[in-house]
């Protein structure tokens, strides 16, 4: 895997191999999983979400038992308001954070003051500026066809990331529809220096969730997610079930009705229990594979995809 490593500023930033970054699920995103990416060369991302903090910080205990790899975390800054979060995680050691669901002005210096590279998650242009003007390093480009909580006027990655790029220099990390080193090639065509992996990880061996989410991933067709509450905040893309079928046609739910039972779902495998959150390329992962293989099956077509694309149409 040596010749595939990849130096620029994301993993310059991140001290790992490949700049391919598991996303923060809630309750995911945990050591089961963050481990296994980091050890596959990624960015293992832990989750503050939850609002465990508790537990969180076991997670971080384990993950330096599983893993002597580079690790992050992400501050979801609406969801821990009220917390010591930012002493929090600058006491865990690590030098990586994404942040997401709020302004990133009130804990970036806090946090590179403590030698804590940070990027944030934008799903516009406008709050890319505005992340910008907080003096943030990177930001993570999060297209609308990504799962989870989205912006209400979501826009697609292949409008976004560029758009983006043609305004800022700092370092960008695409996600939203990447899943493979086709689409990471695609990102880093289009101004991106490391992708953000969120459906394809939840499907991968190592992801504690239930079997039943795994197989309805690997079953599911690119039509076959939803987007909910776009008339409120968060909307959110999720797996078409027959709970969300009939969301669909609303113009605003009840989130604390719909997820409240998230455990029964994640780890009970009650596909019908809440809101599972999904992203359209879920239509593209036809496998259930161990965070190895994802991460190298990538970087290996990544590789490929551009030098068949150099030798192609770069005359010599």
């Amino acid at each position: 895997m040596s010749e595939m490593k990849i130096n620029n500023r994301v993993t310059a930033m991140t001290g790992t191999d490949f700049p391919i970054i598991q996303a923060p699920m809630g309750w995911i995103a945990r050591a089961q999983l963050a481990s296994a990416v980091s050890n596959a060369g990624g960015m293992g991302i832990i989750e503050t979400s939850s609002g465990e903090l508790d537990a969180i910080k076991i997670e971080v205990e384990k993950m330096r038992q599983l893993t002597d790899k580079p690790f992050g975390m992400n501050v979801a800054l609406s969801y821990v308001k009220g917390t010591n979060i930012i002493d929090f995680v600058i006491e865990q050691g690590i030098r990586f954070v994404t942040t997401s669901s709020g302004s990133p002005s009130v804990c970036t210096k806090d946090f590179q003051q403590a030698g804590i590279k940070v990027f944030h998650v934008v799903p516009t242009l406008d709050m890319a500026l505005k992340a910008m003007d907080a003096g943030v390093d990177g930001l993570i480009v999060e297209g609308g066809e990504g799962g989870g909580f989205k912006n209400p006027s979501p826009v697609s990655t292949m409008v976004l990331l560029p758009l983006i790029r043609s305004r800022v220099d700092i370092p960008i990390i695409a996600a939203g529809g990447i899943s493979d080193g086709l689409s990471m090639a695609g990102a880093f065509a289009m101004g991106a220096e490391g992708v953000q992996m969120g459906t394809r990880m939840v499907s991968c061996s190592e992801s504690p969730v239930h079997d039943n989410w795994k197989a309805a991933l690997v079953n599911a067709k690119e039509t076959d997610t939803v987007f909910l509450n776009q008339q409120s905040r968060p909307a959110l893309r999720a797996l078409r079930t027959e709970r969300t079928g009939g969301l669909a046609f609303e113009g605003k739910i009840s989130m604390q009705e719909h997820m409240a039972d998230l455990q029964s779902l994640y780890f009970g495998g009650d596909m019908e229990a809440a809101i599972p959150l999904t992203g359209q390329v879920c239509g593209r992962i036809d496998s259930v594979l161990s965070a190895e293989e994802i991460v190298q099956e990538t970087m290996a077509d990544f590789h490929r995809i551009i030098n068949k694309l150099a030798a192609q149409y770069i005359s010599q």
